[in-house]
């Protein structure tokens, strides 16, 4: 079987910050994976592994002083190379974005008809009223009844809930084929984290929708998304099937995240954790990035730097990979 041509193609992507009077730091160091229409791809990692700089790279979204390296491709098309009205189309039509904290980009002093027909006004070619129409049977779609009346409405009128359904909203109205969702569900509770995951994966489907979901939740990104991509101090260093991630993983770091989730196991008893702290992409060392906090590091391990090498059905950037199978498995075990 084919395999599907991929929308977004991201090719040894690195980040690095630079400031003046000060050296330049990395941020991301090596990030590659690709991305099919209607494919979920989950982004996971530690906080400061550079998942969410990753995400806004695709809409070119980085702070003041960032500068890219390597290839960030949309529909075989380098984003970084865009100008003009080519620009504009990929970042008003191809692709949106839903971000973490709703509250935080929404005007507070504008309704939320402003917010929600803003794209459709300006990139659309919308009156208000046509924009309001085509708004409103969505907002029904993604759980918001009365719609119409929630337009008029102010952010602060609203639950954390609601609200980021309007996010959701937002990102949809403009019918992109790339979503990227960068930890949309960390300041909701859960029952309500629910219900937006199910609103996302139900729109992914019914849209085509490539996802790139970011998440620090490991269980989460494995319920909804099609593949995982582990991501330590900047590099990606594994990825895998969802499905096949918990007894497939094959990087120590992926099986202490595993063996670090809270289960129904004896009660009282303390979960494992990995030792040490994490590192950002400038503090990594030579070698393995994960090496000062790994069990199993060997010399090599701290002077020579994996590469992502592709294995039965997926990838790993790990130079014993392929002699840990059983000593991971006694991990997971004792977790």
């Amino acid at each position: 079987m084919t395999a599907p041509v991929p929308l977004l193609r991201v090719d040894h992507l690195g980040i690095d910050l630079h400031r003046r009077r000060e050296e330049p730091r990395t941020l991301v160091r090596d990030a590659s994976f690709a991305l099919a229409p209607g494919e979920a791809l989950g982004l996971v990692g530690e906080s400061g592994s550079g998942k969410s700089l990753t995400s806004r790279s695709v809409i070119r979204l980085l702070p003041r002083g960032a500068r890219p390296r390597g290839t960030v491709a949309f529909d075989g098309q380098d984003i970084h190379a865009l100008r003009g009205d080519r620009l504009t189309r990929y970042l008003a039509h191809d692709a949106a974005m839903i971000f973490q904290n709703p509250r935080a980009h929404i005007n507070p002093v504008r309704t939320l008809g402003d917010f929600l027909t803003e794209p459709l006004l300006c990139h659309h070619g919308l009156n208000r009223a046509e924009a309001e129409e085509r708004l409103v049977p969505l907002l029904a779609e993604i759980g918001i009844p009365d719609g119409r009346r929630r337009l008029g409405q102010y952010p602060h009128q609203l639950s954390g809930g609601l609200l980021q359904r309007m996010m959701i909203a937002s990102a949809l109205v403009t019918e992109p084929r790339l979503l990227l969702a960068d930890e949309p569900t960390t300041a909701l509770d859960v029952t309500t984290q629910e219900d937006v995951m199910a609103i996302l994966d139900e729109q992914r489907h019914d849209r085509h929708l490539a996802l790139l979901f970011v998440t620090h939740d490991l269980e989460l990104a494995t319920a909804v998304c099609d593949r995982i991509a582990v991501m330590y101090a900047g590099t990606i260093v594994e990825q895998r099937p969802a499905a096949a991630l918990h007894f497939g993983r094959r990087h120590p770091y992926t099986a202490g995240l595993l063996a670090a989730r809270p289960g129904l196991g004896e009660p009282g008893a303390r979960l494992p954790v990995i030792p040490g702290r994490p590192a950002a992409a400038f503090e990594s060392p030579e070698g393995c990035p994960f090496a000062p906090r790994c069990a199993f590091a060997e010399d090599r391990c701290r002077a020579e730097r994996p590469e992502l090498r592709p294995d039965s059905d997926g990838a790993v950037a790990c130079h014993r990979a392929d002699e840990l199978a059983g000593d991971l498995d006694r991990t997971r075990e004792e977790a």
